[in-house]
């Protein structure tokens, strides 16, 4: 595992960590990774635009896959058996 070492922290930027460390009943190091960890997945989260910019893609892969059929599995329509149930 990588060490990271920080330096020149400002001493109110060093004592809120303590605090937030503290009340999630963590360690100091802990609470950093956890920190940095959020922050990184935040970053790596596609934006609104970018999500926007996807459905069309989506819609047209939607659009090309077959349908799957229950015969192809060996399985009976589900039409014809709603047909018997209500003929008896």
């Amino acid at each position: 595992m990588a060490t990271l070492h920080a330096l020149n922290i400002p001493d109110e930027l060093y004592a809120q960590l303590q605090e937030l460390a503290k009340a999630e009943n963590n360690s100091i190091d802990a609470q950093v990774i956890t920190i940095l960890q959020n922050a990184l997945q935040a970053k790596m989260q596609p934006t609104e635009d970018e999500r926007r910019k996807n459905v069309p893609k989506l819609l047209e892969e939607i659009s090309h896959r077959r349908r799957l059929n229950p015969a192809d599995f060996g399985l009976p329509d589900s039409t014809q058996l709603i047909r018997e149930d209500r003929d008896r």
